[in-house]
């Protein structure tokens, strides 16, 4: 596995990947086999609308130039944030709460960032039809518009509902709002970051493309149902695809995704299973960014990969002064997500926000991928309201127009301990500057349940490499308030033929350490960015 990285400075990022926080836009390579494998819940009758039908949409929306879709009234586009939220839903409109079905479907009104609408269509027993827009759906408070709205006004997108935690209440599940952006949750939980469709050109100096969901397709569920089929139509200028989405509310909430892409014409990067998260400050940074009574702001604290290798890899999260990309280089990965492990109250004292509720989310791809990368962009953020991550797969080889891509994966939204880790893991990272400014400590706190069986004696070791500086010191102790073992060495930063001529210049340190017992791996391996 390769690891590789890229750092640039703020004044060259020429690309929109702030997204407004609760105002933001939340909220492989397995042929499809014509219909030959569905996933549970999936509309597969030969009567029936289905996937197939999105992906000859698609396919034939691919052969035509792109063209942008048509505007909101003006009006609706200048109204403000609490405006566009004095908008409420009226839940007695729910979809298919008059057939008291397990689901139930709300809908998000145009208007303020959300200036182009979706189609939204139902799939029954009768067929397809449209849901209509119609101002009578809503509750519009101290706003005085809705005699201006015309029933082909459309709608910004939807939530769907079911009872995830009481069977008396039908809590908000998945969100689909914005582009191509949605989000979830497992039992228990607040919403924190999002995910979408597709990435584009992410982090590139020519700018990002943001492809979004036109259509979609909902197919009515059944009395017993306890999944629930979508479907959706992407459209951008560089390509088309389809999607369908089968989505298990639970603990945690289970997402089925496949998908076929048609690009109309070449891309340089293609960004699959993009996720979307927020690292304002952590317990690995010395000094917060802003006087705060908050020992900790964040979404998600890590990046957790699989390798198809059977290493697993922890890249603790951070707020770069300037734009930070790094990537791994991989074969069939087994997985990779952005996690929120630290769950402690305590470490965020946050009556609001309840970051330590936050979902992380695991992808699973469904059969192989092949050679590519995972990529980490990390942002620089004064805010708790930006989502300065992002992270995506990137397959090493994207067809040439005409040839459709497809692929298919699993995304778990929960609690970190919905993955089944073989080894001990990173519960905590820190890092202290010490008088000389090339020379830095780290302390890991690895913890398992084996880890914590070994007496203070064991011949555990730690395997500690560093690029671009040198370990100077190590040493490794039994933590018993944490269960585990802490690692702390210092590295001394070397000095390159470009840092001597400008000081800082010079490339981040990689740090990688993990810990091993004779020729047995205990724990996964921590990876580190320090931009010094």
């Amino acid at each position: 596995m390769k690891i590789h990285h890229t750092f640039l400075s703020r004044g060259k990022a020429a690309f929109p990947l702030f997204w407004f926080r609760g105002l933001h836009f939340l909220l492989l390579c397995a042929a499809v086999c014509s219909g030959a494998f569905l996933f549970p819940g999936a509309v597969h009758s030969n009567n029936m609308f289905g996937y197939e039908d999105v992906v000859k949409e698609a396919s034939s929306l691919s052969q035509k130039p792109f063209e942008e879709p048509a505007k909101i009234p003006e009006f609706l586009q200048k109204i403000t944030y609490d405006q566009w939220r004095g908008i409420r839903f009226n839940p007695s409109e729910s979809l298919w709460r008059s057939e008291q079905l397990p689901f139930e479907v709300q809908f998000f009104h145009p208007g303020w960032l959300y200036d182009r609408t979706v189609s939204v269509n139902i799939i029954g027993p009768e067929g397809v039809k449209p849901f209509q827009f119609s101002p009578e759906l809503f509750h519009y408070g101290m706003n005085q518009f809705k005699d201006q709205l015309s029933a082909d006004v459309g709608f910004a997108g939807f939530r769907l509902h079911y009872p995830i935690n009481t069977k008396e209440y039908r809590d908000e599940v998945i969100v689909f709002l914005g582009a191509s952006y949605f989000r979830s949750l497992g039992a228990n939980q607040s919403f924190g970051l999002s995910s979408r469709g597709l990435a584009i050109n992410t982090a590139m100096s020519g700018g990002e493309e943001f492809p979004y969901f036109k259509k979609f397709w909902l197919a009515t569920p059944d009395q017993a149902s306890e999944s629930v089929t979508v479907y959706a139509l992407l459209d951008s200028p560089s390509l088309t695809g389809a999607y369908e989405f089968v989505i298990h509310p639970d603990d945690p909430t289970t997402v089925d995704v496949r998908l076929t892409i048609f690009l109309r014409k070449e891309i340089k990067k293609l960004g699959i299973a993009a996720l979307n998260s927020m690292f304002f400050y952590g317990e690995n940074t010395n000094t917060r960014p802003v006087d705060d009574f908050r020992p900790e702001v964040h979404d998600s604290d890590g990046l957790l990969i699989a390798t198809g290798a059977g290493e697993w890899l922890w890249r603790p999260l951070i707020n770069p002064k300037n734009l930070l990309v790094t990537s791994f280089q991989l074969n069939n990965p087994k997985g990779f997500g952005l996690f929120q492990r630290d769950l402690d109250f305590d470490h965020y004292q946050d009556l609001e926000a309840f970051y330590q509720k936050r979902p992380s989310v695991w992808i699973t791809p469904r059969d192989n991928w092949g050679e590519g990368r995972v990529e980490l962009v990390q942002i620089p953020t004064n805010t708790e309201i930006n989502d300065n991550v992002v992270c995506y797969w990137i397959p090493a080889n994207i067809p040439k127009p005409g040839t459709p891509v497809s692929l298919s994966y699993e995304m778990k939204w929960g609690f970190p301990e919905m993955i089944h880790q073989p080894f001990g893991r990173v519960v905590g990272s820190r890092v202290h500057t010490g008088k000389e400014e090339d020379i830095k400590m780290y302390l890991v706190d690895f913890a398992g349940e084996k880890l914590s069986e070994y007496p203070d004696d064991a011949k555990i070791r730690a395997d500690v490499s560093v690029g671009g500086g040198e370990v100077i010191e190590q040493h490794l102790q039994k933590n018993p308030y944490r269960g585990g073992w802490r690692l702390v060495f210092q590295v001394k930063k070397k000095k390159s033929a470009l840092d001597r001529v400008t000081p800082g210049a010079d490339q981040p340190l990689e740090l990688r350490a993990f810990l091993r017992n004779g020729d047995a791996v205990l724990t996964e391996t921590w990876t580190y960015v320090d931009p010094l």
